[in-house]
């Protein structure tokens, strides 16, 4: 368990030597109106920590894991393999950033596709297997809807299969939670997708968005996203001494504050149930060091800067911002 770094007091560290433009007041990343957390034990079930669980937010590009599921589906069903052609719409063609920008008529492997949708999180890509799947963007996010209420997520509702904003397009940490939970559980000869620092692609090398595979020891996915109206969002899968965990933060202000509160929940999680199995009668929230000693000033100077700490161009015309 040392071997998990304490991301979160490098985190601090960092923020505090940042030059303030205002006096420091009290603050906490509890404050963030969007922010959500859940720690879930993928083996038994057992949530060991959870805040603002239940809570609806949106989820970004974690959108693509259950758009992902969802092709699994098909593919262990006989309807889709790895090596079927996509071909890339108009419509599709025409989505925002991040994408991998092929132009309308252009086809890709079902392969790359996932690959390229679990790394670079491309948001074209999303949108032509949607429509290779299902005919349509619209029935597919149905289909991803319905999915969802099999696996016991009652409380999210999908309108499309990347992520972009849509007032109608919600979830929780708690369902994201048990979606990561199932795909682990239902596919595991093909959750290594989620596990790629890389995707070749066409000479390429794409790379994951998901920082945290190489940061911290044990983490092997599963996605990341980003818009103005989620925030920083991150699932993330660790697996130590036989026994998996995941976390859920949803609606974090910068890449570096999620990134840092994904690893020190997972780590955490892992102290306490080395010390359960020892005797020892514990729990998270006991041990956990909740992230809330940041001033007012830098929780401010930090959400303002959340748009280049993941190297985003500034939009200044439309809310709508990049699903990553």
């Amino acid at each position: 368990m040392q071997r998990f770094g304490r991301l979160i007091g490098v985190s601090v560290a960092l923020a505090l030597a940042l030059p303030l433009a205002a006096p420091a007041t009290a603050g906490s990343l509890y404050e963030v109106p969007k922010y959500a957390a859940i720690l879930l034990n993928s083996d038994t079930g057992e949530v060991l920590y959870a805040r603002k669980a239940d809570e609806q937010r949106f989820p970004a590009s974690i959108t693509k894991v259950m758009s992902i599921y969802v092709a699994f589906e098909e593919m262990k069903a006989g309807r889709l393999k790895d090596s079927d052609r996509i071909t890339i719409s108009k419509y599709a063609a025409g989505q925002p950033p991040t994408k991998l920008g092929l132009k309308p008529g252009q086809t890709i492997s079902v392969n790359d596709a996932i690959g390229v949708m679990a790394t670079r999180s491309a948001n074209d890509i999303s949108v032509a297997l949607a429509e290779h799947i299902a005919g349509s963007e619209g029935a597919f996010a149905a289909r991803m809807t319905a999915t969802a209420r099999r696996l016991g997520m009652m409380n999210s509702q999908f309108r499309n299969p990347h992520g972009l904003p849509n007032a109608q397009h919600f979830t929780t940490a708690r369902d994201i939670a048990m979606l990561s939970r199932a795909l682990v559980r239902d596919f595991p000869d093909r959750y290594f997708v989620f596990s790629k620092v890389e995707h070749q692609y066409e000479g390429q090398m794409i790379a994951s968005h998901n920082h945290l595979l190489k940061t911290v020891p044990g983490v092997d996915g599963i996605k990341t996203g980003f818009t103005n109206a989620a925030g920083f969002t991150l699932a993330a899968s660790a697996a130590h001494d036989g026994v998996r965990l995941i976390a859920v933060v949803l609606g974090g202000p910068n890449r570096m504050m999620r990134d840092g509160n994904v690893s020190e929940l997972l780590e955490t999680g892992f102290q306490v149930l080395t010390r359960r199995s020892r005797g020892e009668a514990t729990t998270e929230a006991a041990n956990f060091v909740e992230p809330d000693d940041l001033s007012g000033a830098v929780m401010e100077r930090l959400a303002g800067e959340a748009p280049a700490s993941d190297g985003l161009v500034l939009n200044t015309g439309t809310p709508t911002r990049l699903a990553r």
